[in-house]
């Protein structure tokens, strides 16, 4: 059970080594100012392999197809919907979760943005036994992997997503012989990576540098962290952070060949590369041929 491109290294993984005979993933949506249906990553890996596939709108509600073919085993990845009790009941060894935190920290949607936002240094795959709550249940292995100052949530998507196909078959044979350990989370401990929303993606420049990289970084390469000029939306790619300053929080106060220096709480961070408003990502450099540099010293990001 998976839907997006971070759960088909965890399919790929089960192909290879047990029988898939079901594959439930969320319904085609539309894609596109054209709005053309489009299915998953998961459908279509299952598609080309001929594994049928089961898309319910409300799995709470529709599940009699997984019911009627008693699986061994239920594995979910990043899949969109709340299982419920009716659905965690029917296979006999269990169901359980690939997630890409090391719980109990980072329950939820999307621990791998708020890991970065957040500045920590290492995050990790847990597979659990699934429960009726959100990421509770127990615990039968981790894997952990440092985050580097060069990573972003695009990087740390792909790593995770490799490393959670691993863990899967070093931790399937223990599943399927009754052998594995499980331990309870530590709910005092627990914290929560709620789904990134608009606010979420707003730079506060008032902010220390290291905080406003770390968003960015966070938010690349979905969905970007932006700020506004001239009152129109700039997303911010990629930058580093430079010298120290005392100038206003959000003033350009550098315009290098390649960079673009904003003013935060403390030091200046410098973006190399971004989106205009109604322009496609470029290089800090790019967008700075086409302007005069002085025009944008002083200029503020709100």
């Amino acid at each position: 059970m998976g839907t997006p491109d971070f759960a088909v290294p965890i399919l790929e993984a089960l192909m290879q080594k047990t029988d898939v005979i079901l594959v439930v993933t969320q319904p085609d949506k539309e894609v596109g100012r054209k709005k053309v249906l489009t299915p998953s990553p998961i459908k279509e890996l299952a598609t080309k392999n001929n594994i049928p596939v089961f898309q319910p709108t409300k799995i709470r509600i529709d599940y009699e197809p997984i019911k009627n073919l008693k699986p061994d085993l239920i594995v979910t990845c990043a899949y969109g919907q709340i299982i419920s009790k009716e659905v965690l009941d029917i296979p006999r060894l269990g169901c359980i979760n690939v997630h890409a935190s090391l719980l109990p920290k980072y329950r939820g949607g999307a621990p791998i943005h708020h890991a970065i936002i957040n500045g920590e240094e290492e995050t990790g795959i847990t597979i659990m036994y699934m429960d009726e709550g959100m990421d509770t249940g127990d615990i039968i292995t981790m894997a952990k992997i440092p985050i580097t100052p060069i990573d972003n949530t695009a990087t740390m998507h792909d790593k995770l997503s490799h490393l959670g196909s691993e863990l899967l078959l070093k931790t399937l044979p223990d599943i399927i012989n009754g052998t594995n350990t499980r331990y309870k989370q530590d709910n005092d401990a627990a914290t929560y990576a709620k789904i990134i929303k608009r606010d979420d993606e707003h730079l506060n420049f008032n902010d220390l540098a290291k905080n406003v990289h770390n968003r960015v970084r966070g938010l690349n390469s979905w969905p970007l962290a932006y700020a506004l000029m001239d009152n129109q939306d700039c997303k911010i790619i990629e930058g580093y952070i430079g010298e120290e300053t005392t100038k206003e929080p959000g003033t350009i106060v550098k315009v290098l060949k390649d960079a673009i220096g904003v003013a935060c709480q403390d030091n200046i961070y410098y973006i190399t590369k971004l989106k205009p408003f109604g322009k496609k990502a470029m290089s800090a450099k790019d967008y700075l041929n086409g302007l005069n540099g002085s025009s944008l010293l002083n200029k503020k990001f709100d």
